[in-house]
């Protein structure tokens, strides 16, 4: 036991090299993943360490079978992954974003990537993207996934993987009919290939509305779940009182403790952009 942490100290370490290397190099490190249909909860690998392997799971089926201990446990080990690949891609984003704000000469795929970004994120120009751009504590990402599927029981998470009821307004995007309308109006909301893209749209909303504003502002001064919460209030139409469930839920989850937990370096490997 007495070489875990030694050990621990030196991957991070690598890998906080291998991050801030990214800044100045032209690559930065891509995620081989691995997705699983879900047929059975017994297919899910429970989490029992802060390393994570990148196991996407699609369309997670049987939740609601087991003991509600267990399939609390069950649903953060399905998500957990796919919050850490966002999270991960959200960073390399930055990365790559960074690098054209350094770089006075851009090749057809740089303005690419900026254009991109600039659709994407609702933005006016490379440093209102760089503001705009990043992602929150996973405990917060993990108790607004749990509570708006019903920790993963919801029709719309197990047919769309879709964890956050993210609404969608193109008729070109896969979707699902919600079961409600709105007067005479259909309401459609996104579906995903699977749980990680549902994060990514998630942080995108985060990032492109004028309702999350003061939630930028916010998470660049502190990175406290606690402190980010009362921001993320417009999120639904019961404002505080989803805000103090959101915290309920963190706390009786112990949902603070998956904060430092990050994907397997093992899993990372280098891609070269220039």
């Amino acid at each position: 036991m007495k070489f875990l942490v030694p050990y621990a100290l030196l991957v991070i370490g690598v890998l906080a090299l291998f991050l801030s290397a990214a800044y100045v190099k032209n690559f930065t490190y891509a995620i081989r993943s691995q997705t699983i249909q879900v047929t059975s909860p017994a297919q899910i690998v429970q989490i029992n360490e802060r390393y994570v392997r990148p196991f996407l799971y699609s369309h997670v089926a049987g939740l609601s079978t087991l003991p509600t201990r267990e399939a609390k446990r069950t649903f953060i080990s399905a998500v957990l992954p796919a919050v850490l690949i966002a999270k991960h891609e959200i960073e390399m984003q930055k990365i790559r974003l960074a690098k054209l704000r350094e770089d006075p000469t851009w090749d057809h795929q740089d303005s690419v990537v900026f254009l991109d970004a600039m659709n994407k994120f609702n933005s006016k120009d490379l440093d209102d993207i760089m503001n705009r751009i990043g992602t929150l504590p996973t405990s917060i990402v993990l108790a607004q996934a749990a509570l708006e599927s019903g920790w993963g029981q919801s029709r719309l998470f197990l047919e769309g993987n879709n964890l956050f009821g993210i609404w969608s307004f193109n008729t070109n995007e896969p979707r699902i009919r919600a079961g409600s309308a709105r007067g005479n109006k259909s309401i459609y909301l996104r579906a995903y290939d699977n749980m990680s893209g549902s994060i990514l749209n998630y942080f995108e909303v985060l990032a492109s509305s004028h309702a999350y504003a003061s939630l930028r502002k916010a998470r660049n001064i502190t990175q406290d779940p606690f402190s980010l919460l009362p921001h993320l209030k417009n999120f639904s139409e019961r404002r505080g009182v989803y805000t103090r469930q959101l915290k309920t839920v963190i706390d009786q989850n112990g949902l603070t403790a998956f904060d430092d937990y990050q994907i397997d370096p093992d899993y990372l490997f280098e891609m070269r952009y220039k």
